[in-house]
């Protein structure tokens, strides 16, 4: 399992979100700079120690009605090569690792592979902040991609359970600024006619 090295990080993820989020077409601010808190989110293990992986929820509170985004984050020691330009989050220096890469997990094909994996059952939701902890407040509901499905990231996450469905559903939790508690919907399984941006492509 990976180990979370509590150390500097400069930019610090936040700061980088800041600038890359209000690019994103499905942001939903009103064209002023994003005011984030980091409210939640899990990591999942790469088999080959690589890519970290994150899936961080940021909540912007600039809103009167403070709107939460999944983000998830692939971490890597050099540039992935074949993506678009928006793919790229920013680049940062680790106090450990050193210069670090940081995408935009949709566009990185690690992330993606065990997130489907996670879906499935095959992979286990870690903690965000511990090593070797599993966080069984991540829930996977119904069955998980196989051939000619997609998992489709939701960005804007709305307080809610798990829907009723047979297709696969991954809830995770945060907390609001106020303090209370909220679960929603991070990723879902679609039909691949259902992409749109910020899915798993």
């Amino acid at each position: 399992m990976a180990s979370i090295h509590h150390t500097t990080m400069t930019p610090g993820k936040l700061e980088l979100l800041t600038a890359w989020l209000p690019k994103q077409s499905w942001y939903v601010g009103d064209g002023r700079t994003p005011e984030l808190v980091n409210s939640g989110g899990f990591r999942l293990d790469d088999p080959q120690g690589a890519v970290g992986i994150e899936f961080m929820i940021v909540v912007d509170t600039t809103a009167q009605d403070p709107v939460a985004y999944a983000v998830p984050m692939g971490y890597r020691g050099a540039a992935l090569e074949g993506v678009p330009d928006e793919a790229l989050i920013g680049t940062a220096e680790h106090g450990v690792l050193g210069t670090r890469w940081i995408y935009d997990g949709v566009h990185d094909p690690v992330v993606t592979a065990q997130l489907r994996a996670l879906l499935r059952g095959e992979a286990t939701a870690q903690h965000q902040s511990d090593s070797d902890t599993p966080d069984p407040t991540v829930t996977v509901h119904g069955t998980g991609p196989d051939d000619g499905f997609v998992v489709r990231v939701n960005r804007v996450l709305r307080p809610a359970e798990a829907a009723q469905s047979s297709s696969g559903h991954l809830v995770a939790g945060w907390t609001r600024p106020n303090g209370t508690a909220a679960r929603g919907v991070v990723a879902t399984v679609a039909p691949n006619d259902s992409l749109h941006p910020g899915s798993d492509r």
